[in-house]
């Protein structure tokens, strides 16, 4: 696969509030499919969730390793370091040189 399809996956992934809701639920600690079922159980059904961490799982940000009957889902940052790295760093650099122009023509320096 290729790093734009791969970065297609990620971008995908995060686009939807629910699968970043779990990742958020996974930077703490691993958590069981059970355990994020529970969590959203009043908002989606255990299909539905499944299919949130499948979602992940193809973007690379999710890695399940099943115990016996259990299956543990971890985060995995390094798809979302790669996207930082490769398009928020650079704009953000060129963001704090303007605003450190602006800063020193509005003080007069």
């Amino acid at each position: 696969m290729s790093r734009s399809d791969q970065d297609d996956l990620v971008f995908k992934a995060l686009a939807d509030s629910r699968r970043r809701a779990i990742l958020d639920l996974l930077k703490d600690a691993p958590r069981t499919t059970g355990e994020l079922c529970e969590h959203f159980e009043k908002t989606l059904d255990r299909c539905t969730v499944m299919q949130h961490l499948k979602v992940l799982e193809k973007a690379e940000l999710v890695l399940s390793r099943k115990e016996g009957r259990t299956r543990w889902n971890h985060l995995n940052a390094a798809p979302i370091q790669d996207i930082h790295a490769r398009w928020i760093s650079s704009y953000a650099t060129h963001a704090v040189k303007l605003l450190s122009k602006l800063k020193r023509d509005l003080e007069g320096d």
